[in-house]
């Protein structure tokens, strides 16, 4: 038999050798400007400082203007952005690590305040629920429009685009954003998808989106290099669906066919401080049908991941809030160290205060 897989066991994420199978989950943190441009030196030395994990996943980052609704939050449409994200890229490659940006689409969670108040586009005329945050300050969501067909060529053309400058700005692939209630996670859902078309409907039409928008990343850049993010849980940002182990087990059958390098998928569990939910995990059903590598993510410890990995549900484990405060933790998880909490009122501030200035416990180690 086999030995039992762990943390700290190399793995291969499709064209990407990682080292251990300890991944950094995307964690949207601010840091750009206006247009934005990422802060470069900032950037770079906040991600180099984490190269120790086996992949880092970048912060979700705007595939277009139409599709970006978050202060300060990095974009990967434009020259400048391309640019101002090389010396990132360079930094992680040079501290030994590996890294891909996750590409975003808000959809109707997009204020109208960032489109010169024109509505933000979704599957359908629906309106998210809570608020959105805006350079003024908070606000409610508004209704969003729903994308004609005609648009959605021009829309799967975008992430396409937005992958070529993720490989020209040095990355090495990327991660489709299709989760936690964002534009292609509102295709998905019932709850959210009222379409009638093509795109509607049915699970199989629901899915059309994402199964195209991966084919033609995949298609432009290679499958090796394309990976997508899933949440197959209950409601999350006021986005849910009626029959999500059907609906997901679909989405990742679909993937599957693709041969992307890896899903993940950030499960909501009845423990931890964020996402609870009785929706019963969904990872089990979907492992039967997406036979590559499989990274599951939310509130993990060492002790959960070691046995989620031992019983062969997934291949490897992505950590998010523990990366904001413990840039060395492969080797805290390694030792069995004690985690430095995180600042949650620095988490969206500017400059290095609660994002570059953490402790490390001891000189990093690329294992």
């Amino acid at each position: 038999m086999a030995d039992t897989p762990s943390l700290f066991d190399s793995i291969q994420l499709g064209a990407i050798a990682a080292p251990n199978r300890i991944v950094m989950a995307p964690l949207t943190r601010g840091r750009s400007d206006e247009g934005h441009v990422p802060q470069s030196s900032l950037k770079a030395e906040y991600y180099a400082q984490r190269a120790s994990a086996g992949l880092i996943i970048a912060e979700a980052t705007g595939i277009s203007r139409e599709g970006l609704g978050w202060p300060s939050a990095p974009g990967i449409w434009s020259q400048d952005q391309i640019t101002a994200w090389q010396p990132v890229t360079k930094a992680v490659h040079d501290a030994g690590g590996r890294i891909i940006l996750q590409l975003w689409h808000m959809g109707r969670l997009v204020h109208p305040d960032f489109l010169d108040g024109a509505p933000p586009v979704s599957a359908s005329a629906t309106t998210a629920g809570g608020y959105a945050h805006t350079p003024t300050g908070k606000k409610d969501y508004a209704e969003a429009r729903a994308l004609a067909k005609e648009e959605i060529p021009r829309l799967v053309a975008d992430y396409v685009q937005a992958a070529h400058n993720a490989i020209a700005a040095g990355f090495d692939g990327v991660q489709i954003h299709a989760a936690n209630g964002y534009l292609i996670d509102q295709f998905l859902r019932d709850g959210t998808n009222l379409r009638d078309d093509e795109y509607g409907g049915s699970i199989e039409n629901r899915i059309r989106l994402l199964r195209e928008v991966t084919q033609a990343v995949a298609g432009a850049i290679g499958a090796d290099r394309t990976s997508v993010r899933l949440s197959p849980n209950g409601e999350t940002q006021s986005c849910d669906d009626s029959n999500p182990v059907a609906l997901f087990t679909a989405a990742a059958a679909a993937l599957q066919d693709i041969g992307i390098a890896f899903l993940e998928l950030r499960e909501q569990k009845d423990f931890g401080n964020f996402g609870q939910t009785d929706v019963p995990r969904i990872s089990p059903d979907i492992r039967k049908v997406f036979k590559g590598p499989l990274v599951l993510n939310q509130e993990y410890n060492r002790e959960r991941a070691d046995a989620d990995l031992a019983s062969g549900l997934c291949d490897a484990i992505s950590f998010g809030r523990p990366y904001i405060s413990n840039p060395d933790l492969v080797a805290r998880l390694r030792d069995n160290a004690e985690l430095t909490p995180d600042d949650y009122k620095s988490w969206y501030s500017d400059g290095p205060v609660g994002y570059t200035d953490y402790p490390v416990r001891a000189a990093q180690e690329v294992i």
